[in-house]
């Protein structure tokens, strides 16, 4: 089985778009994380989830967690909607070593090694050109293992 076996068709996000907006998209559409995509639709980053929740934090808290425990509950489950201008770009984390992309013809266990690797439950699969045409995501991959296993005894 290959990548292509298992690509789902993901929305992606922009180093432009508002950091709140990338956060709804990743809760509405159930994602895992967020492909970031340049205007080309070639993937910049992928980001897991615990990622784009971070860009949502203060700076101040991410140095100091328990500066959070100073914010009352009311306040703290609507901390991110204060985000203002902030766009995905501003909050990228530095450069990866590397990205987590796979192409098309990848195998499985070329995108389960690449997962652990970057430590990221969404993958980005990249035609021969480099352009994104969909991802792969930890949940359909462990399906897609489970299938190819035999049967147990």
């Amino acid at each position: 089985m290959r990548a292509h076996d298992i690509v789902d068709d993901v929305p992606t996000v922009t180093a432009d778009d508002p950091v709140a907006a990338a956060v709804r998209l990743m809760a509405r559409s159930r994602l895992p994380g967020l492909i970031v995509v340049d205007p080309r639709s070639v993937p910049v980053r992928v980001l897991p989830g615990t990622h784009v929740l971070r860009m949502t934090v203060p700076r101040s808290h991410q140095v100091h967690p328990s500066l959070a425990r100073t914010i009352d509950e009311a306040h703290a489950d609507l901390f991110w909607q204060e985000l203002g201008d902030r766009t995905v770009g501003e909050c990228l984390p530095e450069r990866p070593d590397r990205m987590a992309v796979v192409t098309l013809d990848a195998t499985l266990l070329e995108a389960v090694a690449l997962m652990g690797q970057v430590r990221s439950p969404l993958l980005a699969v990249v035609d021969e050109d480099g352009r994104l045409v969909g991802g792969v995501v930890l949940e359909r991959l462990l399906a897609a293992l489970d299938h190819a296993a035999p049967p147990a005894d």
